[in-house]
């Protein structure tokens, strides 16, 4: 296996380096940690040290060249093998094969020497690569093979799962065949280009490892078998409500059992229970009924990925910039009346069903054309009010809040907005967005009414300076005046909007400004155009 040193982050501003010494030679070999090469930018002269063990086998950069962060340095091999290139496989000799095969097992077995055995051997292999994942994404982590060593993939094919900072998504086949190699490990960091895999034609050998002289790994073998990919949590869950994961259908991405599988399940098992228990109970014996216990309680985990990306941002955002928040309260009786007009005509017109979140997301661009303070963002002294509306909505799944971007969202009207954040939505949800549709936004609502949360004070996703919490929507009695000017108390929708923004662009007047034109929009609830009455 083959890994590609690339030129490192070196700096928040830093966006070039220039090496200036070479620390290793070519065939020469090289530790982790090991310095391999000197580089000097406008602020630092540093050692790049290599990640990984192996042989240095290609030098790309000279001394006194310059390249972006991110550019690929040198090509390190294992040590053990050298890489296949993209060539025929049948030149090459079924006793002669020159990669080790690395395939991902769920247990570990007895090891024993693998000897290629003679084959039919037609057509060539596709070297399959790290694809460009987005704009400003350099490499991606492999988080899971979806195919193993010998078996047909077709075109388009999911064939394994890949983490980036801003997204996870599917590595489809580019090609169709048998996966004949895979050349990165689960867990590995590879850089945009990087070698992933080798596929050849249908009927084509694959390219295993040749007898290698080693003491055997002893383990115990694998008497069951394998279930889809399960994770530790979900595998105590399954335990603790005694349900057989080899039973269980799972609704993840490429069948992996999630959490909410198991727990409808153990809904499912538990229901008649609990049903007979009730009915079989006195009233006046009845008890209050069980908590249900998460599996989580009292372990220790290590952060996700993601998870830790999403903790570095936010507590970067509020070492940026200064933040606070301002919250308005809002009748939208008038939003919800016509709602219930029009949504079944607008759902059998749109194929979406009509939620409020249109009505604000369309109310909210019509306030940043009128307010594009709110739509700015900063950098150093320098303030850029965008001449676009690319709203951002955030979106809860089960790896962590993402925020998808509508692009040009000033420029759609309600039935093109509601599609947007449906679609942005449900693919967000099951890892199909892309990583370009995560960034560019310059502003954010944040939907934390969905959960029942009456308002919190949302952290702004920077660079923007501001960001909209949306609060529940529920009936309560208000003082409302009358034509006459008399008052009277009625039921009224009524909901918290909780405005955060950077003080260093953002007054508290400016915020108030925005608030108001986006509440008197919203109460005068006149969206019948919108809405094709």
């Amino acid at each position: 296996m083959t890994f590609s040193l690339t030129m490192p982050a070196l700096g928040e501003s830093v966006t070039e380096g220039t090496v200036t010494r070479w620390l290793k030679a070519e065939g020469d070999h090289v530790n982790v940690d090991e310095p391999l090469l000197e580089v000097s930018t406008d602020k630092v002269d540093t050692e790049i040290p290599s990640p990984v063990a192996g042989i240095l086998t290609k030098i790309v950069v000279q001394i006194d060249q310059t390249v972006a962060v991110g550019a690929e340095l040198a090509v390190i091999a294992d040590g053990v093998s050298e890489p296949i290139t993209k060539v025929a496989v049948s030149e090459v000799p079924a006793e002669v094969v020159p990669t080790v095969a690395v395939v991902s097992a769920p247990a570990p077995v007895i090891a024993a020497p693998v000897i290629a055995a003679p084959a039919p051997v037609v057509g060539a292999g596709t070297v399959i690569t790290m694809p460009a994942l987005g704009e400003s994404v350099s490499e991606g982590t492999v988080t899971r093979w979806l195919k193993n060593v010998g078996d047909s993939v077709a075109v388009d094919e999911a064939l394994l799962e890949v983490s980036t900072d801003k997204v996870d998504t599917e590595i489809p086949s580019p090609v169709a065949g048998v996966l004949l190699a895979i050349d990165v490990p689960i867990d590995t960091t590879v850089a945009v280009g990087a070698r992933l895999a080798l596929i050849g034609v249908s009927g084509a050998a694959p390219v295993i490892a040749a007898p290698v002289i080693a003491a055997p790994v002893i383990a115990a073998p694998i008497t069951q078998p394998v279930d889809a990919y399960v994770t530790p949590l979900v595998r105590k869950l399954a335990s603790d409500l005694g349900i057989n994961l080899s039973t269980v259908k799972g609704t993840g991405v490429g069948g992996r059992i999630r959490r909410e599988d198991i727990e409808a399940l153990g809904k499912t098992v538990a229901a008649p229970v609990t049903a007979l228990a009730v009915a079989s109970t006195p009233s006046s014996a009845r008890t209050a009924p069980s908590v249900a216990v998460s599996p989580l309680r009292g372990t220790t985990v290590t952060m996700t990925r993601l998870r830790k990306v999403i903790a570095a941002r936010m507590v970067e955002s509020l070492q940026v910039s200064a933040q606070l928040t301002t919250v308005v309260e809002v009748d939208v009786t008038k939003i919800a009346r016509l709602r219930d007009r029009a949504k079944a005509n607008f759902e059998a017109r749109e194929g979406v069903k009509l939620s409020f979140l249109p009505f604000f997301a369309v109310s909210i661009c019509e306030a940043l054309k009128q307010h594009p303070v709110l739509n700015s963002s900063v950098e150093g002294d320098q303030i850029t009010y965008h001449g676009t509306e690319h709203l951002g909505i955030a979106v809860d799944t089960e790896r962590g809040l993402l925020v998808p971007v509508i692009s040009n969202a000033g420029d759609l009207n309600m039935g093109g907005i509601a599609r947007k954040i449906s679609d942005l939505a449900a693919r967000t949800r099951d890892n199909k967005v892309t990583p370009d549709e995560l960034g560019g936004g310059t502003f954010t609502l944040t939907n934390t009414g969905s959960r029942g949360a009456l308002f919190d004070t949302p952290i702004i996703n920077q660079p923007q300076v501001a960001i909209l919490g949306l609060g529940a929507v529920v009936k309560r009695p208000m003082v409302v005046r009358g034509e006459d000017g008399g008052e009277s108390i009625a039921i009224r929708s009524m909901v918290y909007l909780a405005l955060s923004y950077d003080h260093r662009v953002v007054d508290g007047a400016d915020a108030a400004r925005f608030l108001v034109t986006l509440k008197e929009r919203l109460e005068g609830g006149a969206f019948e155009s919108d809405l094709g009455l």
